[in-house]
């Protein structure tokens, strides 16, 4: 790694989710196939999302060709703005850019990781081009680090510490040549973090193997937002409770338990993986999945008091979870300039 011209190097950092944005990316769904005969429902539950997240602030939709992009057009309204992009699937968390700011002066930058569709799980040749298609479209520079990597497995708080776990990044078809130690290492470099946080396994069914944006959440820089199953008998009881305990040994932290659904849901004989966790804290507002459940009401009342000055709001996602995420995995914010407002 060529660390005189790394981000860090040059003053960029990843800034917390709840720094003023300048647009969210966001992507639109297109193949029925794809989504098993549930694109209808999902473009539905898409049209309330997009144009909740419109009233708060700009969006920039990928959409992949004409037949989506007039769809999109006649569901949606307010601040969107349409890129025309082939790609394969509409996770940009994961596929897309990762944005990174300067504290003391203007500009904005990209990091472009190696996407690989989760370990090699899934087709990602077209989204693979994502990130240098959003870097040409804003004009900004893009950084390479040459490893595999998810948006999803990463959250910062803002003062140096990111979370992520072991099950993702030291997955056997990710960086197989990566150790531990040089995996922070990167991530110290390209992110602008100084200290990794390792927590263990992730949720029954998820195809991301354990992606941190289902499990453990920032929602201020020492307050943390973490799930939990409360059914002993659930798979999912013991790894959260692990993960737990990693945090509550970290101290310093204010840990907040986020229950899982209470009722689990299956495609087929595959679990999905509900979770709460997924939120999005974008310009004013926290949008947080509903999947129909008893614990929906709950979590929005136990989410509510952590975000002064947001209003949190739950939407339907019971079919967008079919595709294995939700909101935060579909979306990827693009921060303003330290100091500058939206």
């Amino acid at each position: 790694m060529e660390q005189t011209l790394t981000p860090r190097a040059l003053g960029f950092r990843m800034p917390p989710e709840w720094a003023p944005h300048a647009a969210t990316w966001t992507a639109w769904p297109y193949d029925d196939e794809k989504w098993l005969g549930y694109l209808e429902p999902v473009r539905a539950e898409l049209a309330e999302f997009v144009n909740t997240l419109a009233r708060f602030e700009r969006v920039e939709l990928v959409v992949h060709d004409e037949e989506s992009e007039q769809d999109a057009k006649n569901r949606l309204s307010g601040n969107i703005r349409f890129h025309r992009i082939p790609h394969d699937d509409l996770w940009l968390r994961d596929s897309g850019a990762t944005f990174l700011t300067r504290p003391d002066q203007e500009g904005l930058a990209g990091v472009a990781w190696e996407f690989n569709g989760w370990g090699q799980k899934y087709p990602a040749e077209r989204d693979r081009n994502m990130p240098e298609q959003m870097a040409r479209r804003l004009g900004i520079p893009l950084f390479r680090p040459g490893i595999v990597m998810e948006g999803g497995a990463l959250e910062v708080n803002g003062l140096g510490l990111c979370l992520t776990t072991r099950q993702c990044l030291l997955s056997p078809k990710r960086n197989p040549h990566l150790h531990e130690e040089e995996l922070e290492d990167y991530l110290r470099h390209y992110l602008g973090v100084d200290t990794v946080i390792w927590l263990g396994e992730g949720l029954e069914g998820d195809h991301t193997d354990g992606h941190i944006d289902t499990l453990t959440r920032f929602t201020a820089p020492t307050t943390l937002v973490t799930s939990v199953a409360l059914d002993p008998d659930d798979p999912n009881h013991r790894p959260l409770q692990e993960n737990l305990e990693i945090l509550q040994s970290l101290g310093g932290f204010r840990i907040v338990e986020l229950p899982l659904p209470r009722n689990p849901r299956y495609l087929g004989t595959e679990r999905l993986p509900l979770t709460y966790a997924n939120f999005y804290i974008a310009n004013g507002v926290v949008l947080v999945p509903q999947y129909g459940d008893p614990h929906d009401e709950r979590v929005l009342e136990i989410l509510r008091p952590l975000f002064p000055g947001r209003t949190v709001l739950g939407l339907k996602s019971r079919y967008l979870i079919t595709g294995g995420g939700s909101f935060h995995c579909i979306t990827q914010q693009q921060p303003v300039g330290e100091g500058r407002r939206p």
